[in-house]
Order: structure tokens, then sequence, then C-alpha cells
């Protein structure tokens, strides 16, 4: 270790502020001076979760010219160049297919040359995955798995998958996304959703989700139209489905129901503004959103999509629904009609994130598995 600090490399298939990069960066505050970070990023140029990154924390971005890339056609050269690049390192962490070759490498060049213990973490699946998992990229994971030191996942649905597709004897560990539940205690801040306006009567379905295909966004926006005339539709993210999900209100007659305020960070500032959250992805693993959403004592509206049905608490069980405009806006106009509900629901979730979901519960996790990794258990906390 550099100076007592643990040396961790970083191999990100994007870095843009998603799930798991928001998650990285938390374990990467949390473990403050004990350890110094380089990134890699599978596509260089998104790098959003950066300005996450608390001041203090030594976090290195090296363009391709100084590491090897982690994209690319497979090749031995290019396995060389990532193994010997790995030697200036006590760990490394791998995030998802768009940093596999990081993993091959490992796996090829090991017995070779000495190499840091490697970490897998997989959070979910490419978009043409939804429906069924891709054979050759599960070949190809099956055959880089072997040295792993551990595969982290989040949710049992990712669990399950891995021991059926990638192999039984695998270092599998669940570990539960968490956050600051104690953030989301107090009311949401005045102004901070731009545009945002709460007439009298209003009922506010709310959503956070980047604007992409596999998030289903257009489905909340026909739900809206069967829903009362009091709902109103707020999808906090940005991305290429923007002007789509415009034009679908629009075509049902409920633009003037809709806003999109784009990206907006720290969203316990603004979750507690929504009555309810509604999930319409068809592929989700264990949002982060439906956390949060918990944590500020909302209801959840969500199709039974990865760990959504076991995550929430059981008083929220009947508005899991079928993946259906009908389903959805049957569940909006249940909720928006009977705001007690709405309390009593929401204040069960709110007990069953804090007892599951808690930040200092994954960070812990988190720490004693990479400091197993390189032999020092107090290495991280």
């Amino acid at each position: 270790m550099a100076g007592g600090a643990l040396r961790i490399l970083h191999c990100h298939s994007t870095f843009s502020l998603g799930g798991k990069e928001a998650r990285a960066v938390r374990l990467m505050n949390a473990f403050g001076a004990r350890a110094r970070h380089t990134i890699l990023s599978g596509m260089p140029d998104q790098l959003g979760a950066r300005a996450a990154i608390a001041p203090g924390i030594v976090a290195d971005f090296p363009v391709e010219t100084r590491a090897p890339a982690l994209h690319g056609k497979p090749s031995p050269s290019r396995y060389l160049a990532l193994a010997r690049y790995m030697q200036n390192y006590d760990l490394v962490l791998s995030y998802n297919w768009g940093a596999m070759d990081a993993v091959m490498a490992h796996r090829l060049l090991s017995r070779l040359m000495p190499l840091p213990p490697i970490i897998h973490h997989e959070d979910g699946f490419n978009e043409d995955e939804t429906e069924r998992l891709d054979w050759r990229r599960n070949a190809f994971r099956r055959a880089a798995f072997p040295t792993l030191s551990a595969l982290v996942v989040p949710s049992r649905t990712l669990e399950h998958a891995a021991r059926a597709h990638w192999g039984r004897a695998l270092p599998l560990h669940r570990i539960a996304n968490g956050i600051r539940i104690a953030d989301y205690a107090a009311p949401p801040v005045a102004g901070s959703i731009p545009g945002f306006k709460k007439g009298k009567g209003d009922v506010v379905v709310g959503t956070i989700a980047g604007l992409r295909e596999v998030k289903g966004l257009d489905l909340l926006v026909e739900a809206l139209a069967l829903a009362p005339p009091t709902v109103r539709l707020l999808i906090v993210g940005e991305g290429p489905e923007r002007e789509r999900l415009l034009a679908t209100a629009a075509r049902c007659g409920v633009a003037d129901r809709l806003l999109l305020p784009g990206f907006l960070a720290d969203p316990h500032r603004y979750v507690g503004h929504f009555d309810m959250l509604a999930l319409s992805s068809y592929s989700e693993q264990q949002p982060i959103s439906v956390i949060e959403a918990m944590a500020a004592g909302l209801p959840v509206i969500a199709p039974p999509v990865g760990d959504v049905a076991q995550m929430v608490a059981p008083e929220n069980a009947s508005f899991i629904v079928p993946r259906s405009a009908a389903a959805l806006a049957d569940a909006m106009a249940r909720l928006a009609a009977d705001a007690p509900l709405r309390r009593r629901i929401g204040a069960a979730n709110r007990l069953c994130a804090s007892k599951h979901f808690d930040e200092a519960a994954m960070i812990g996790a988190y720490a004693r598995l990479y400091g197993r990794a390189v032999g020092d258990l107090a290495a991280l906390g």
C-alpha cells in the first residue's frame, strides 16, 4: 500500500452518474484517506459522477494515453497492457459488462505475472437483455470469472441469474444497495424542482430515471391519461427519450400534466414533493429510486420487476401490479383518492427502508469484503 492508503483501480463500463456510479462514489467518500483511487471508464467521455466525489478524496482519471482502454476488440496486446497496468494497484474493482475485458485480462495473465485481487460488480443487464440473457456474454463471463476474489450483486434476481448462468461455485456476495435514510426525514426543499408548483388538489406521481427506452416511461405517460385529472406526473432525469415522451404526452392529451425538469442531484431535497413513486421499467434489479421513495415515506407503484416486490413493505404489496397502462393507472387512482392510505403505506415503507437499506450497513459490508480481498480487514474501516 502507498503511504498506508489502499491503491484501488476502478474499471467502469461508464462513469456517468447512475446507480452503480453513485454507490461507488459514496464508498469512495466513506473510505476517505484510507484509499487512493484511479478510475477508468469504458466510455472515456462519460465521467459525470466525478463531480460527486468529495473534496479531499484522491481520485485520478487518466486519459487513454496514460492508461489502456477498456473498450475495443479483445486482443492479447490489450489484455497484456491491462494486466501490466493492474500491477500498480493493491485491488482492482470492475463494474458491469463494459469492463469485462479487465476481468478477462486478469483471468488469462494472473498465472504469468503477479496481479492484485479483482472483485467484479454486476448491477444489471444491457437493454438488449431485458427478455433473455445473451448466451455469448454468459459464456464470456463463465470464462473470465474463475480468478475473481468475489462477484458482487445487489439483488436476489441477479444472485439467481449468476448461479444459473455463470457458475454455481462462484464466490458470490449479495450486498443490498443503501442510502442515508436519515437524509429523507426532513421536509422537501421549496424550489428544489425547477418549474414545479403543486396546485390545490393535485396528486403528484413521481419517478427518478434516465430517459431511456428500457425504463418504459411512455407507459407512465399513457397511464397518466387514464388516471384522474388531478394526477400529475413528474419524471426527474435526462436522456434520449425526452422528445418521444413529450410527443406521447401531447398525443394522449396530458402535456399540461407532465413535467420533465431534467436531472437533479440530491434526491433527498425533492422526493418529498411526490405523493407516490411509480416505476415502469422493463429491467431493474434493486432500484435506488424505490429505496429513496421508501425512505421519504412514500407508497410505490411498480410492476414485479427485479426485487421490487420483496423490497417494499407488505402494506405496499397490492400496488405491485402487472406492467400495463391500465393497471398502473388503477393503482394511481386508488392512492390518489386515499391520502390516509398513502400515509400508512409510506410509514411502513420508511420503517422497512431503515431496517434493510441504510447506507451504513452497505458501506460496512463492502469495507469488509474489500479488506478481506487484500488480506487486511481493517484496511478501509
